[in-house]
């Protein structure tokens, strides 16, 4: 699933997203999409140092606070993090392979021939933090909650409009009945988070509802589902409580959110179940990239996603090498300039062309990356097949943007150097806001590079920089001319489907920009239920080629992701997956820095 990120934290939470460590608020504040590349550093230590152990905390940066911690109704990188250490899910993905594997199932699921049933045994050992047992009813009670159209959910619910029933077949095992063949659903259905529901449905309203009834919006059960629905969205955006190995314990607006392991988690007594071994992960919250680096230097952070600058000219010497080590590599990650297609000026494919062209976007990687980063010229991941290599990037060329422009009827008819035209029956300048989450510099430096070749090219552009849970907000309810955002991207097969198609454009989902285009609908429609690879590669290079004429977005740029971690931990390493998992990380006893303190004690 694709997640809006205020940084470079990839976020696509389809598996257990505690391998997805990458999610290191604050990497690059870039959303790139590559794979991993060789790092520059490597772990401190070796075989002298013993089999791991537990102990010690890892403090590390995030940008922003999160939007919110429920669950489903959550759907920042931020959150993402968070609840990837406290959620899990029925299959994961080994990071080595990325091929999928259980994790809450006992096995993975038998697949009927036709592709249009699912079932799904769960494991007998598992437990919630409270004790619990999870049980295939605590699926089955996920699923409903997923389905819920009152849900605030739609960015998630899109991946499971076709999940028609789920019954129970007996006490462990669930059945899944699929309207149409969709060739990810092992995947999708397997990265269910499942939800205790006896702790997110007290009072049992769902209990009595079936999947079928939800999926079809019986009146009969509206009380039931809108009355789930109310307390769900209200009442959990502050404290998650999962099956995963670390259990919240409190978030402090601006300030921190504290996760501490469970000594009790299930995971410990199953060999093939990978389990953390840091007691605490301490997530402070810093807006600001100078301040956390300082905040590193000092001890107070252990890791941290550094931007260019403080790589390159900020991050050398004796003392810094002592203490910290440095690795570098791509992340599934890009960023992009999303036009608002439903604004009067940007309904013109030559506007958004000729915009395209104003932005430099080489320039930017070689002066604002410093030359870390390379330009992309859509959303797929850039290794995976499915990817074009025949598009090439819109050339950074003001003449022929300026051409364009005045073959759509932009001319400066008031002397003003602003470009004008009548749009719907009144005189408008070429003039609009760009808005950014505020704390990201990659991002405000990309804004005033834009800002500032547009203005020479007759063109207006003013930025706004908006806290990230309001940015969110506006984002989604589209109250936006231009914006600045980054998406994650899986390394697997891709589905375009939550932020292309226009049945997403309304009630909260991610086709922000409001574009439209019937090809492209069919396309994605057509691709999802195609089980020969060939064919999806196919499908796909026809739809990058039209996003490539249609330019809804100025696809900039992914970059390499820089992180710096405290020498005191061991088994770093870029993986398959995307990036390092800190689920593995570990510090030897002798080098231990923390002791666990009860939830009330302050942070380092």
């Amino acid at each position: 699933m694709n997640r809006p990120l205020p940084s470079s934290v990839p976020a696509r939470r389809t598996v257990r997203m505690a391998l997805f460590s990458l999610a290191l608020a604050g990497l690059l504040a870039l959303a790139a999409c590559s794979r991993p590349d060789t790092p520059s550093g490597t772990a401190r230590g070796g075989a002298n140092d013993g089999p791991p152990v537990n102990g010690d905390w890892l403090v590390r940066h995030m940008l922003s606070d999160p939007e919110q911690l429920n669950p489903l109704t959550s759907n920042d990188s931020g959150a993402s993090v968070v609840l990837g250490n406290i959620f899990e899910t029925l299959l994961d993905r080994n990071p080595e392979t990325v091929a999928l594997r259980p994790l809450l199932a006992a096995a993975l699921p038998e697949i009927s021939t036709d592709h249009l049933t699912y079932t799904f045994r769960i494991r007998s050992d598992a437990r919630f933090s409270d004790g619990h047992p999870v049980t295939a009813a605590d699926v089955l009670f996920s699923v409903k909650a997923i389905k819920c159209a009152k849900v605030n959910a739609p960015f998630l619910r899109v991946y499971y409009e076709s999940v028609k029933d789920a019954v129970l077949v007996g006490d462990d095992t669930i059945r899944f009945t699929i309207s149409e063949p969709y060739f990810l659903n092992d995947s999708v259905l397997g990265s269910i988070s499942v939800l205790p529901r006896h702790y997110y449905d007290p009072k049992g309203d769902l209990e009595h509802v079936t999947v079928r009834q939800i999926a079809t919006r019986d009146p009969a059960v509206d009380r039931q589902v809108t009355a789930f629905a109310d307390q769900f969205n209200r009442n959990f955006s502050r404290n998650p409580m999962g099956s995963g190995p670390y259990i919240f314990r409190e978030w402090k607006t601006g300030e921190k959110v504290v996760l501490d392991r469970n000594p009790d988690y299930w995971g410990y007594q199953v060999p093939e179940i990978e389990s953390p071994h840091v007691d605490r992960l301490l997530f402070r919250i810093i807006n600001d990239t100078d301040a956390a680096l300082v905040n590193l230097k000092a001890g107070d952070l252990d890791m941290l996603g550094l931007n260019p600058l403080q790589h390159l000219q900020q991050t050398s010497g004796e003392r810094f090498t002592a203490n910290f080590t440095k690795l570098k590599f791509y992340s599934p990650q890009y960023t992009y300039l999303g036009w608002n297609n439903a604004r009067p000026m940007f309904r013109d494919v030559k506007v958004r062309r000729a915009l395209g062209m104003l932005t430099d976007r080489e320039g930017m990687v070689k002066s604002i990356l410093k030359g870390m980063g390379m330009v992309v010229v859509g959303p797929i991941y850039s290794f995976r097949p499915e990817y074009d290599k025949t598009l090439q990037p819109l050339p950074f060329d003001p003449t022929a943007a300026g051409q364009l422009l005045a073959e759509a009827g932009w001319k400066d008819t008031d002397g003003d150097g602003v470009l004008d035209k009548e749009l719907d029956g009144k005189r408008t300048p070429l003039s609009f806001e760009i808005k950014i989450n505020n704390g990201n510099e990659v991002r405000r430096s990309v804004a005033l590079a834009i800002q500032d070749e547009m203005r020479r090219h007759g063109v207006d552009a003013r930025i706004r920089e908006v806290d990230w849970t309001i940015f969110l907000k506006e984002v989604r309810d589209h109250n936006f001319d231009a914006i600045i955002l980054g998406w994650s991207m899986g390394v697997t097969e891709p589905d375009e489907y939550q932020v292309w198609h226009s049945s997403q454009i309304a009630d909260g989902g991610s086709n922000h920009i409001s574009f439209r285009n019937a090809r492209v609908d069919q396309i994605l429609e057509t691709y999802r239920r195609e089980f020969d690879p060939q064919k999806r590669i196919d499908m796909y290079r026809e739809f990058q080629h039209i996003l490539h004429q249609e330019q809804p977005y100025t696809f900039l740029f992914m970059g390499e992701s820089v992180l710096a971690y405290s020498n005191r931990f061991r088994n770093v390493e870029v993986l398959p997956i995307g990036g390092p998992v800190t689920s593995r990380w570990w510090v030897p006893a002798n080098l231990q820095k923390y002791r666990q303190e009860p939830a009330e004690a302050p942070a380092p």
